[in-house]
């Protein structure tokens, strides 16, 4: 008899003090109201879009100068068009708490300049005179 208590008298304190410690958390969890759950989501308040910001993408050249730009939406994926007529220019409005603007533009006269206005402040700009002249603006955090 008692060489089977020194064999099982570990395995059934571990089984106590898991049981004890088992019934002590859920006690807590009782005590700490960790298991309120909103019964009724109609009483929720909706969220109300803040902060909107206003990308304006801009490209300036010599009248009459023709360019490919490629620029990034309010969801960060490229987009592209092709031979646009300068001076251009694209707004974004968006309330996403951040966004990137990158906007990169080749010509075929020999000036050409991007900007990047946030919220009415220019945040990027570049103006360039070269050969068939490329510009490229970029904001990281707008």
């Amino acid at each position: 008899m008692i060489g089977i208590l020194r064999r099982i008298w570990l395995p059934v304190v571990m089984v106590l003090v898991v049981a004890v410690g088992t019934l002590t958390v859920s006690r807590l969890h009782g005590i700490f109201g960790s298991h309120q759950h909103v019964s009724d989501a109609s009483n929720a308040d909706a969220i109300v879009a803040f902060n909107p910001k206003r990308v304006v993408y801009e490209i300036f050249g010599t009248a009459g100068t023709t360019a490919t730009i490629n620029y990034l939406d309010a969801e960060a994926q490229p987009r592209e068009v092709d031979n646009a007529s300068l001076p251009w220019s694209l707004r974004i409005e968006t309330t996403l708490s951040s966004v990137v603007a990158n906007v990169v533009a080749q010509g075929d006269s020999a000036t050409l300049g991007c900007r990047i206005i946030v919220n009415d402040v220019v945040r990027d700009q570049l103006l360039v005179q070269a050969h068939n002249a490329a510009t490229t603006c970029l904001v990281k955090s707008a």
